[in-house]
């Protein structure tokens, strides 16, 4: 068969074994590993559905919903590179359906646990378990296909996950509107068994030939300064801006940092070799990825809050609104492989920030009365734009470095990514709650409420921050309406500023583009993890 394993690729992954029956067909392993990665990519955007029905059902703050997105990311991010390596070290089969199983389980976990603190600690398990499953589906992929099918393989499961993201909107939007919250998080227990069932028949296991050791004290630092830095970054919400437990939480997220890179470069067999980052077209390529994931994540969870609490759709309305951004960020990663062979990484990802720039510049022009088609544009822009950035981020960070550390740069991307949603969701949303929070008082001035009742009113902004009513349902119907009208207004005013500060970022991540170069052409094809 053309696509049978080879010998020798068995020999580069530790594993001689000869394969017959289905283990021997590489498209088993691909149907295997998409299923896998449709489960994370489910997980990436339903929850931004499911969030005012969170809220709502749990009591949950903006701070609380900020923390179900990001226990999620941060567990995922951190874990994503320890994953990968635990898969060369103890065998990458058993690892992903470890991983497989484990997320499954936490999924169930966060629709039962019936607690605030439950569900964000479910999903840490979540992020944890997808972790193990993540970096090694390519893995597995590498291992079935021979080189000259690897590309068609890599493509095929690259649009899954895109197409996974797209779908989740409107699969996620049905099933709260017509079942429940929890019932988004119980699907990923049928795609585990399927998963499971052909992983364990057709996946042939593979490991390192020869075992390095696990850093574990760069495990330990890295997880703790992105821990201290977003915990910053979120309480300042409650604590403010000038609080010293927000500064001595990021300063330490940033000392700890440091330190991590003092241990990577004494450590024999680091976490993140330092090396990679000499190269300048690897670590722009990393901030384009993180300002890319900054946009996307924050516009999923903010423009879904918007469109149901403040425009009043209902999930799948709101999941329909937000379909073109999905899509065609889906179809627009297939396109930019070859746009990126033409033009090179650097001017394809300039090219895509600046679609991101004025996307999200486009969509401060929204306001509290109801959306208009002129929401479409702006959203197609942001999928478009991602989909030439992520790609061509991919080619910037894997094509330029040694054939030996194509793996590695892989898990420093993937981690780019889930560490960009992280800092936007939380980022933007901060900025969002501060800004209603602030101009609260004058809004509800501005429809004559008296000033006793603004200020009682405005001594709880919580509601606000996520597009809702600061009234409380007391009075008559007409000052109701004046309140929620000023509460509508509010909120709009932080996601206009925020969307404003996203856009300026972007801008200045299509500037950093220019100075990106093709990376070496003998190293191997780009992959796109999410």
């Amino acid at each position: 068969m053309e696509d049978a394993v080879t010998v020798q690729q068995l020999e580069r992954l530790g594993d001689t074994r000869e394969l017959t029956g289905a283990r021997a067909n590489p498209r088993w392993t691909l149907v295997t590993v998409a299923f896998g990665v449709i489960m994370v990519g489910l997980d990436s955007t339903v929850v931004a559905i499911a969030n005012p029905y969170i809220a709502s059902g749990l009591h949950a703050s903006l701070a609380d919903l900020q923390w179900i997105t990001n226990s999620y990311l941060l567990a995922l991010a951190v874990l994503l590179i320890v994953g990968g390596r635990l898969g060369d070290r103890y065998g990458r089969k058993i690892v992903f359906l470890v991983g497989v199983i484990g997320f499954a389980s936490a999924s169930v976990g966060v629709g039962a646990i019936g607690s605030v603190g439950g569900v964000i600690l479910m999903r840490a398990l979540q992020g944890a378990f997808g972790a193990l499953l993540l970096p090694n589906t390519l893995a597995l992929l590498r291992m079935a296909y021979p080189e000259d099918r690897l590309n068609h393989a890599i493509g095929i499961w690259t649009s899954t996950t895109a197409l996974a993201i797209a779908g989740a909107p409107i699969l996620g939007g049905f099933m709260v509107e017509h079942v429940s919250w929890q019932s988004v998080f119980y699907l990923n227990v049928p795609v585990a068994i399927i998963t499971c069932l052909i992983g364990f028949n057709v996946l042939s296991e593979s490991r390192e030939s020869v075992r390095e050791r696990m850093d574990l004290p760069g495990v330990v630092i890295l997880a703790a300064s992105l821990l201290a830095m977003i915990v910053g970054v979120i309480q300042a919400q409650s604590w403010g801006w000038g609080s010293t437990r927000v500064i001595g939480l990021i300063v330490a997220g940033i000392a700890l940092l440091f330190v991590f890179v003092l241990v990577e470069l004494r450590t024999a067999s680091p976490l993140v070799p330092p090396r990679l980052f000499r190269s300048r077209s690897v670590s722009l390529g990393v901030v384009t990825v993180i300002l890319s994931f900054f946009a996307l994540f924050a516009v999923l969870f903010f423009v879904s809050l918007y469109l149901q609490n403040v425009q009043g759709l209902q999930p799948i309305a709101a999941a329909t609104r937000t379909l073109p951004l999905t899509l065609l960020f889906a179809l627009s990663s297939l396109v930019a492989p070859r746009l990126t062979s033409r033009l090179g990484p650097g001017p394809t990802i300039t090219l895509g920030l600046l679609f991101v720039s004025f996307s999200l510049f486009g969509l401060t022009t929204l306001g509290a009365a109801p959306a208009s088609i002129g929401l479409w544009p702006s959203l197609c822009g942001l999928g478009i734009g991602l989909g030439l950035v992520v790609v061509a981020s991919a080619e910037a960070i894997i094509g330029s470095v040694p054939v030996d550390d194509s793996g590695m740069a892989g898990g420093l991307q993937a981690t780019a990514v889930q560490f960009g949603g992280v800092l936007g969701a939380s980022v933007l949303g901060t900025i969002i709650a501060n800004q209603a929070a602030s101009v609260l008082p004058a809004k509800l001035a501005a429809v004559g409420i008296d000033p006793a009742a603004a200020r009682r009113l405005a001594n709880n902004p919580v509601r606000v921050s996520q597009g809702l009513s600061a009234g409380t349902g007391h009075g008559s119907a007409h000052v109701q309406a004046a309140v929620k009208a000023a509460s509508h207004a509010a909120f709009m005013s932080g996601f206009q500023e925020a969307l404003a500060i996203g856009g300026a970022i972007a801008l200045l991540g299509a500037v950093a583009g220019v100075f990106i170069r093709r990376g070496n052409p003998d190293a191997p094809p780009a992959a796109v993890h999410f």
